[in-house]
């Protein structure tokens, strides 16, 4: 069979190439091209766009790029229609790729979503679209099942891909530590603060600068930036350069976050991979005025946190636009760090998280075998 596969950002990328490898378990002979990244390309597909042309971040840079996006989507679809896919798989990325399903859906296209846009978040109304141009959805968070069933559409929930990531990360570099020689440590007894601020220009240049500040107060520790792998060497040089205990790895992230003793992270998939390293975080997130105030106008939900989003309550503590200070990470850093009681609960609630979302089992291969069962004829 022939599979098309969208994702357009770092985290579909990862769940892309997994659900490539389990549909090549499946379907041997498949053949799939896809926008997305190198990993999916080192899976097995063939890779059209990748997801660093793609990535605009926040309502006025959507805008200014404009032109960039429909000339993406004219050539989305001309090449979809050359490759004639027994099915389309769309993966997160929704403000491309709800526009793909519409017209894929008219094209005859049999459409797939696998990781649901987040419309529980905001734009809600946008279940009436998917319920038409989206044949088969699967989520990955276990209160999406429920949202859904109260718009009368039956979806399917697969369990979230990230729990056997990590996990099999975890069995494959028990006792590794190769992010100290990546990151020129002289030893493996130094004490880590994971940096991780983003895979786009635009949102690593809004929180990054402010993250770094806060290395001076923290001389017995060492901050390690995990830098976006798309993303060119000398972009971060000038960001670095003023810190003595600050330096940096790219394509290492899970590897640092595996030896450090916290983190601080920007918001999306990056919150849920530290808690499921068990990493004491504090979320920062700072986004342009315009966009920041479009989105709090829109956006209706408690926490822009996925690890509290799930739990429903505050897990770990969120720093948002004017609250994302020096000060107030300074303050919230040293809690995770020394207040024992903070840590204790943190590890309990981050236990409970885990148990939440291993319910479905291997999500890639749960995925895959939904998607070729659906397609295989009856």
């Amino acid at each position: 069979m022939q599979y098309y596969i969208i994702a357009g950002e770092a985290s579909g990328d990862l769940h892309g190439s997994n659900l490539i490898k389990e549909l090549l378990l499946l379907d041997s002979k498949a053949s799939i091209r896809c926008w997305g990244g190198n990993k999916m390309e080192a899976a097995g597909a063939r890779l059209v766009k990748h997801y660093r042309d793609l990535a605009f971040m926040g309502f006025a840079e959507v805008i200014k790029n404009l032109p960039t996006i429909f000339k993406n989507l004219d050539f989305c679809k001309k090449d979809i229609l050359a490759f004639k896919p027994d099915a389309l798989i769309l993966i997160d990325y929704p403000g491309f790729n709800l526009r793909i399903a519409e017209w894929a859906k008219k094209q005859g296209i049999h459409v797939i979503y696998y990781i649901s846009p987040q419309v529980w978040a905001w734009k809600e109304s946008r279940v009436k679209g998917i319920k038409k141009s989206v044949d088969k959805m699967l989520v990955i968070l276990p209160f999406e099942k429920e949202f859904y069933k109260k718009w009368n559409y039956e979806v399917e929930y697969v369990g979230h891909p990230l729990v056997q990531v990590i996990d099999e990360f975890k069995v494959q570099h028990a006792g590794e530590a190769s992010v100290y020689k990546a990151a020129s440590f002289p030893n493996k007894g130094v004490n880590i603060i994971a940096l991780l601020p983003g895979s786009r220009k635009q949102e690593i240049l809004k929180k990054l600068p402010i993250m770094l500040q806060v290395a001076a107060d923290f001389p017995d520790y060492h901050f390690v930036v995990a830098k976006a792998p798309g993303l060119e060497e000398g972009f971060y040089h000038d960001l670095l350069a003023p810190y003595k205990n600050v330096s940096s790895v790219v394509n290492k992230t899970y590897e640092l976050l595996s030896v450090a003793k916290a983190a601080l992270v920007t918001s999306g998939t990056a919150t849920l991979e530290t808690a499921l390293f068990e990493v004491p975080e504090v979320v920062c997130y700072k986004g342009s005025a315009v966009s920041f105030q479009i989105a709090k106008w829109l956006i209706k939900i408690k926490y822009i946190c996925l690890v509290n989003l799930i739990m429903n309550k505050e897990v770990v503590r969120e720093l948002i636009q004017d609250e994302l200070t020096v000060t107030n990470i300074t303050t919230e850093l040293k809690k995770i760090l020394s207040d024992m009681a903070k840590k204790q609960q943190l590890q309990k609630d981050y236990t409970s998280l885990k148990s939440l979302l291993s319910k479905g089992g291997n999500a890639s291969a749960n995925a895959a075998k939904s998607i070729y069962t659906y397609l295989m004829p009856q």
